[in-house]
């Protein structure tokens, strides 16, 4: 049984949440501040995080950056009344993988939550395939159709990274410590290039990518066809 941590200051909507989560057969713990959010995080580490922003003693953009923080890769959801773009881009910057506006459809909260929870299970395995690819991590080896497709060792470790972290929107910064390290001297405009000669050999149409998307003012999404 996966374990949903929610973190919610509404009485009502936290109630809700809680009881359509438990009936699709998870266990829910809950929170109605940012610190008995964080502590619980922190301390239960749950698959998935229900994140409020407008919470009471820590918000949720310093929840969410203080989890990752920790370097806990559960998937974060975002819950927020602000829809400006500057919302969206700031939780994104800090490690949320995703970000609903309320009012929202319960239905499509608990879908994306799924998908999620499907996808970090997946993340744990060591051969990958996705659209007519295989990523076969142990063999360090890509192939599509039994083709194989040769790698740069960097490109491979940036594919292994995309794959590993699906759905979630990878920030330049994040990309660059994860592939290169902290004494990288590679910049922003190196791992642009790599992606761009990575989406030349995985992309159908590379100027029109499927796979790995471009997140204005973030970084970059890999999003496997379902």
């Amino acid at each position: 049984m996966e374990t949903i941590l929610i973190v919610e200051d509404d009485p009502a909507m936290l109630r809700g949440l809680k009881d359509n989560f438990e009936f699709k057969g998870y266990h829910v713990l809950t929170a109605a501040d940012g610190e008995e959010g964080l502590n619980t995080a922190l301390n239960k580490k749950p698959d998935l995080i229900i994140l409020d922003i407008m919470l009471p003693k820590i918000n949720g953009y310093e929840v969410c950056r203080l989890i990752r923080q920790e370097s806990l890769d559960m998937p974060i959801i975002m819950l927020t009344a602000k829809g400006e773009e500057s919302d969206v881009i700031l939780g994104l910057n800090l490690g949320a993988d995703d970000y609903v506006t309320k009012p929202f459809s319960i239905k499509e909260l608990l879908a994306r939550a799924a998908a999620f929870l499907r996808r970090r299970k997946q993340a744990k395995q060591d051969i990958f395939e996705f659209a007519d690819f295989k990523l076969d991590i142990p063999a360090r080896r890509l192939t599509r159709k039994g083709k194989e497709i040769k790698l740069s060792p960097k490109e491979f470790s940036l594919l292994e990274l995309f794959v590993r972290m699906p759905g979630r929107a990878l920030t330049r910064d994040e990309i660059l410590n994860k592939v290169w390290g902290y004494d990288s001297f590679t910049g922003q405009r190196g791992i642009d290039r790599f992606v761009t000669t990575l989406r030349d050999k995985i992309e159908a149409n590379p100027h029109s990518p499927v796979l790995i998307h471009t997140i204005r003012e973030i970084g970059y999404k890999f999003e496997p066809p379902e």
